[in-house]
């Protein structure tokens, strides 16, 4: 049972243990706020301090930072090819790439100027010239060569708005 006071009053155990958990518990969060923050603090300064005197700072190089390129989608071509063994078509799709969205939309302007240009030049070729991948390469070449033409009438060397010309589809029948 309790024990008794002088007083005869029983003596408040429950009270006491209650302030010595609270006191143990508190003392236990203080430790490990303390420990924690001296980890986040203290000790990543000391490292990254450390490590620039050891290691001088790299040197950076200077990097042509390139925009990313536009696309514009042509659409579809269906053309008759020159007559070689019989009738023949093409059926293309391409899409071409230019250096920013100005030149993208300086394409649209002039689409039906640049559709007709591709068209005629379509109709002139060979189906057995287009079967092969150097074909395919020529012509890429010279469909960027009859746009830039249109795009830019006596332009520079330097002034080709478009960059590349990327077939999406290309069917020969």
């Amino acid at each position: 049972m309790a024990e008794k006071t002088e007083a005869g009053a029983p003596k408040p155990q429950r009270n006491t243990m209650k302030i010595v958990i609270i006191g143990v518990v508190a003392l236990v969060l203080v430790a490990v706020l303390g420990v924690g923050g001296f980890m986040l603090l203290g000790n990543h300064g000391d490292a990254d301090d450390e490590a620039a005197v050891e290691q001088p700072a790299p040197k950076k190089k200077k990097k042509t930072i390139r925009a990313a390129p536009v696309y514009v989608v042509l659409d579809p071509f269906t053309v008759n090819l020159k007559p070689e063994d019989g009738d023949h078509y093409l059926q293309l799709a391409i899409s071409v790439e230019v250096d920013d969205t100005a030149d993208g939309e300086r394409v649209k302007l002039f689409m039906p100027k640049l559709r007709n240009e591709i068209m005629l030049l379509l109709s002139d070729k060979l189906p057995s010239k287009l079967a092969t991948k150097e074909g395919k390469e020529a012509l890429a070449i010279e469909i960027r060569t009859h746009m830039n033409a249109v795009l830019e009438p006596g332009g520079k060397r330097g002034d080709i708005p478009v960059s590349e010309v990327l077939f999406t589809s290309f069917i020969v029948q």
